[in-house]
């Protein structure tokens, strides 16, 4: 990708919108929505690092150890991440969270959820 200030954009590329995605295994979901779909605005040449916006329905997953350092702002909808003490916090529209690679955590969408995303592997 081109070395450029860029802005990204919460509905992805103006031309193409966003993308399918599928992160998220089919089981996860918590309802007949799968939706899932994805803009990727800039990655290294290796994916070690990758920066886009990202929106997916209601799902649930418990994840023994998340994959990436990640930087997320909400857009729209909620999620809710439980730590494994069991300490709980809700993320909305305008906050903003980072979970360290390595985390166990139970990542729960509870309203269709878009989001900026800076990922570091």
């Amino acid at each position: 990708m081109a070395n450029r200030v860029f802005r990204l954009l919460s509905d992805g590329d103006p031309a193409t919108g966003m993308q399918p995605s599928n992160l998220t295994p089919p089981e996860a979901f918590t309802g007949d929505d799968h939706k899932e779909l994805n803009h990727t605005f800039f990655a290294t040449a290796d994916e070690s690092i990758l920066s886009g916006v990202w929106e997916c329905a209601p799902c649930k997953e418990e994840i023994d150890s998340y994959p990436v350092h990640e930087m997320m702002t909400v857009i729209s909808g909620s999620v809710t991440l439980t730590n494994a003490d069991g300490r709980s916090e809700t993320f909305t529209s305008g906050d903003v969270f980072f979970i360290p690679k390595g985390t166990k955590c139970t990542w729960h969408i509870t309203e269709m959820l878009r989001k900026f995303y800076m990922i570091a592997t």
